[in-house]
């Protein structure tokens, strides 16, 4: 089954049929061109490779240009992300994949960007307790000791440390579809998805 990409909106809330109020995430997605086809003969896997957005030709290289132009595209995609599809699904290059591949209720995993936060000590990052924090204690957020000084005398290898957080590729699962408003490609999603507004999503079944 091969998914959609879209762009983050914002979050909001809509009310089910017993008006309880459902927290959503909205999402422009599609509509995406097919761009290429991967097949099994060919390329040892079968794959969709969709497009989203459009690139400015100042941006586009002539390789890009070429590759969206082949399928009949006026203007480069913004992003190409491929998808894994069985041999029961058919498409054709050049053609839409909009958010009516979707339907309320459909069960999904959506990928993307987390939000950056930048360097960071063992308290935010990994969620240390600290030290005692009354008395004017000095070092009420460091990470402690180390390890054993003798034995081995070094750090060990995946020690919960500071450092950058966030900014990498992050994937939440099963996540339900509340509704799908196809007259204008948005994607009602229940909960938060990663990434900041306009950053790009990844979603499929």
């Amino acid at each position: 089954m091969a998914g959609i990409i879209g762009k983050k909106i914002g979050m909001t809330r809509v009310f089910d049929d017993e008006g309880k109020a459902v927290p959503v995430t909205v999402v422009e997605a599609g509509p995406c061109p097919v761009v290429l086809i991967r097949t099994e003969e060919r390329d040892g896997y079968s794959a969709v490779q969709l497009g989203f957005g459009e690139r400015k030709e100042k941006h586009a290289t002539r390789p890009e240009m070429g590759h969206a132009a082949r399928v009949g595209l006026e203007a480069a995609p913004k992003v190409l992300r491929e998808f894994p599809i069985s041999d029961d699904d058919e498409f054709e290059e050049g053609q839409e994949v909009t958010v009516e591949l979707f339907t309320a209720g459909d069960v999904v995993k959506v990928a993307g960007t987390s939000k950056g936060r930048g360097f960071q000590g063992v308290v935010k990052r990994h969620g240390f307790a600290g030290r005692p924090a009354s008395h004017g204690h000095p070092l009420s957020r460091t990470p402690g000791s180390m390890g054993p000084g003798t034995d081995p005398s070094r750090v060990i290898k995946g020690k919960k440390l500071p450092g950058q957080m966030g900014s990498t590729r992050t994937t939440v699962r099963n996540l339900e579809i509340v509704k799908v408003d196809s007259e204008r490609n948005l994607l009602f999603v229940k909960g938060g998805l990663p990434g900041s507004r306009n950053s790009f999503v990844f979603i499929q079944k």
